[in-house]
């Protein structure tokens, strides 16, 4: 029977044990049983939480098992995950104790099979496509003759090489290689770090901003396109607002990249012929230009030339148009001729008839009565001269300051100073205001003073 309180029972040597030792020892014999282990399965409920781990379980017909990839090894994978992908997980299998679950932790994960892979990239192309990154309306038309192109290649291969060849072929151009891994762990990340770092650059800057970028690959097979097949790699080319010619693998070779550039073309090589047109053949067109510029030239001349030949047969002779007006100069020459004769004898006899009146007597009776004129001019000038009174006595008042002629006794009052002009000088005196008996009255009680009233 039990009992109540646990006590040792003698001959029993199994000591109790925690909860957590248990836990840690069926840690180390699933560790050490299952080490290294490949597990084929469905994947579910996938999600990436902020510290960058991965979570998602694996699951057949039969059984489902936990599974986490660590923040390293999320970044590695070939792919991004998603629901409904059948994957082969490669890692070690070992136990949570805060939840008493066993996991795996993931270190590899790889499609299972080639079925998978394109299932995982019809699924992701319909994703993108719904977003509308895919769409006509948003290809940007590429630039007739780019002065800076980049290009988003690896540096050590023959695509940069068969790029730079034909470029140099057509029509030479600066261009700028950002190099990148173009197929393996990291790629897609380093190409689309290069479609931005291109975007990013200013215009005007030390390091000329292209015109347009080409992201170039060599062929091969799907799994060595894959990393243009990478979500990040697709909105990255669809972010880029400097147009974009995707040139991946050979002609055959499809990859979302191709959807998602401004313009796809068959090969690296093609890419640089559509980049740029044929300098040859722009030199013969321009040239072209200028003669077919100068025939029209020359051929407007020639009709010109030819109205003014049929205008010259129609206009009628010079002599034609100039006949009368040589006519009218004759006549009016002739009448200016006879204007003049009589002219000249009109003036004569007014000439004749002036110095026959031009007698010396008459001269000298228009003489006397001028002289008599300007006497009797200078007598009343000497009559009415101001200054003539004053040899008589008289004297005039002007008004002080100002010089005003004061002609009143108002006036004289009004001004208070004024000024006496006699003959030989000036005296200053002022106006008394006093009149009448009062005045008499104060005169014979002060002493004599000049008074002009």
């Amino acid at each position: 029977m039990g009992r109540l309180v646990a006590e040792p029972v003698p001959g029993d040597n199994a000591a109790p044990m925690a909860v957590g030792e248990l836990a840690l020892k069926l840690k180390r014999v699933v560790e050490s049983e299952f080490g290294h282990v490949r597990l084929r399965g469905e994947i579910s409920g996938y999600k990436r939480v902020a510290s960058g781990h991965a979570y998602l379980s694996l699951k057949d017909d039969s059984a489902v098992i936990d599974g986490v990839i660590w923040k390293g090894q999320v970044n590695l994978l070939p792919f991004q995950p998603q629901d409904g992908i059948e994957v082969i997980a490669t890692g070690k299998v070992t136990t949570y104790p805060g939840r008493s679950k066993y996991q795996i932790v993931i270190e590899r994960m790889e499609l299972a099979g080639e079925g998978q892979l394109m299932a995982l990239l019809e699924k992701l192309k319909a994703k993108l496509a719904g977003e509308g990154l895919f769409a006509p309306e948003r290809k940007k038309p590429l630039p007739f003759m780019p002065r800076v192109i980049g290009v988003v290649t690896s540096p050590t291969g023959a695509v940069i090489r068969d790029i730079l060849h034909r470029l140099e072929d057509r029509c030479p151009t600066h261009v700028l290689v950002w190099p990148v891994k173009v197929q393996g762990d990291g790629a897609a990340n380093e190409v689309a770090a290069a479609l931005r770092g291109f975007d990013a650059l200013t215009p005007g800057g030390a390091i000329p901003r292209p015109d347009l970028v080409i992201v170039a690959r060599g062929g091969g097979s799907i799994e060595d396109l894959w990393a243009f097949n990478e979500e990040v790699v697709v909105r990255a080319i669809a972010a880029c607002s400097i147009p974009v010619i995707s040139a991946v693998g050979h002609e055959t070779d499809t990859t979302l990249a191709d959807y998602a550039a401004d313009r796809r073309a068959p090969t690296p090589t093609a890419a640089a012929e559509i980049a740029v047109p044929v300098l040859a053949d722009l030199r013969l067109t321009i040239a072209g230009y200028g003669q077919r510029t100068e025939r029209c030239a020359r051929r407007y001349h020639e009709r010109g030339r030819e109205r003014l030949d049929a205008l010259v047969r129609v206009m009628p002779k010079r002599d034609a148009l100039l006949a009368p007006q040589r006519q009218r100069a004759d006549d009016a020459a002739a009448r200016l001729d006879r204007g003049l004769e009589r002219r000249v004898t009109v003036a004569r006899g007014q000439l004749d008839r002036s110095v026959g009146a031009l007698r010396p007597a008459l001269l000298e009776q228009r003489l006397a009565r001028a002289r008599d004129r300007l006497q009797g001019v200078e007598r009343l000038l000497v009559s009415v001269h101001p200054e003539r009174p004053l040899q008589r006595g008289y004297a005039w008042v002007s008004a002080r300051p100002g010089g005003a002629v004061v002609g009143s006794a108002a006036a004289a009052k009004a001004a208070g100073a004024v000024t006496l002009h006699f003959r030989d000088g000036q005296v200053d005196a002022k106006v008394e205001r006093a009149a009448g008996p009062a005045y008499e009255k104060l005169k014979g009680d002060r002493p004599e003073q000049p008074s002009l009233l």
